[in-house]
């Protein structure tokens, strides 16, 4: 059956999941707070956060490996609360993969066909189909064993995926992949995706793995969903400081709500300096409140310190959006040339040039970083 045939076929099939205040208690430590979350039929949804902040358990939910303590989950408008696993129209890829290590690679894949008592004239071709779908039908006959890390997740995607789910879960199932295959495997998945239309949810603590896959992202942290939107939404807009520090790299600073200024900015007196922000940025906070600034690294522009830098201390006052310092530390990244810059009156802060904009200036060299008034975000003293 041709792909597009196969996304459309899957679509009408279904796939949303309604997540309703979905809480999770092991003892007296709660690891899910009162979850609300709605999956849109045919979505590529990823769960990302720290390690222990409930993601995968959420997942595990959602598979019915781990019952609600209270809450309601609906797939299509049915209750799946109280369905065991096996019962759900959900398949689930393992971080580990969990392959029976004595059955060949067709067998591994036709397992779940057999316990859904599918009628062998099926089977063969089923399993035939997927494996193609994953480029695995050469390796149909060898053991795990004798298969690589990457094709052995290919098996485990291929096993989920025969039994046609309405929503595919994977959990973390590139870990164990190094950065070559990795990044391979998330072109595969994204295209397997878009041929399928399946609903997958994706649980990573890898941040730019959820921004590269995901039609929307739902950051977690402590059991709580932090903000649900899509990569650049999250990226450019995160809803508060912890989002907004572990998605990406900032350089935080603790700052206070100062004057409005012509031209539609805000200073922000700090310890150290004063910062100057958009209205917009500081829109309901009120003048003293205090206030946490943060700037990305990839928003500073770093140059040799000069005797006639614009934007000095003079007679208005001191310095906005401008600094000076030594650098300390200087890394190539491929694209970008990575500076650590130790403030003359401040902290250290990290900037990170384009190779084709980075300057002369070293390690052990004295920079100026300046930066614009839009690329300071504000967030509450959390």
């Amino acid at each position: 059956m041709p792909a597009q045939h196969r996304a459309q076929d899957t679509a009408h099939a279904g796939g949303a999941l309604s997540l309703r205040g979905v809480r999770k208690q092991f003892g007296e430590h709660t690891a899910i707070r009162g979850v609300d979350l709605e999956v849109r039929a045919g979505e590529f949804l990823s769960l990302l956060g720290p390690s222990g902040c409930g993601k995968t358990t959420l997942l595990r939910m959602i598979a019915g490996f781990e019952q609600p303590t209270n809450g309601e989950i609906e797939l299509d408008g049915e209750d799946l609360t109280e369905l065991p696993p096996f019962r759900r129209p959900v398949n689930t890829v393992f971080q580990s993969y969990a392959l029976f290590p004595h059955l060949t690679v067709a067998e591994n894949v036709a397992y779940g066909l057999k316990r859904a008592k599918v009628s062998r004239k099926e089977i063969g071709p089923r399993v035939a189909e997927t494996l193609e779908m994953v480029r695995m039908r050469d390796f149909a006959e060898r053991k795990p064993a004798m298969l690589s890390g990457g094709q052995q997740q290919r098996v485990a995607l291929a096993r989920a995926l025969v039994n046609r789910p309405r929503v595919l879960l994977l959990d973390e199932p590139m870990s164990a992949l190094d950065r070559k295959l990795r990044e391979e495997t998330q072109l595969e998945l994204i295209k397997l995706h878009t041929e399928l239309g399946l609903t997958f949810v994706f649980v990573t603590h890898d941040q730019q793995e959820a921004l590269a896959m995901s039609d929307r992202i739902v950051v977690m942290s402590e059991g709580e969903i932090q903000q649900v939107g899509g990569a650049e939404e999250i990226y450019q807009r995160p809803a508060n400081s912890f989002v907004a520090g572990f998605i990406g790299k900032q350089n935080f600073v603790d700052a206070t709500i100062g004057e409005a200024r012509d031209g539609g900015t805000v200073t922000l007196p700090t310890a150290h300096t004063t910062l100057e922000a958009t209205a917009e940025a500081v829109a309901g906070f009120s003048s003293g409140a205090r206030v946490r600034a943060a700037i990305r690294p990839e928003s500073i522009r770093l140059a040799p310190e000069t005797a006639a830098a614009s934007n000095s201390a003079g007679a208005d006052g001191p310095a906005t959006n401008s600094s000076t310092g030594v650098i300390v530390g200087e890394s190539f990244l491929g694209d970008v040339v990575q500076y650590l810059v130790r403030l003359d009156h401040g902290p250290e802060v990290l900037a990170r040039v384009p190779f084709a904009a980075a300057t002369d200036v070293g390690e052990g060299e004295r920079a100026r970083l300046s930066w614009d008034p839009d690329a300071v975000q504000v967030f509450g003293d959390e």
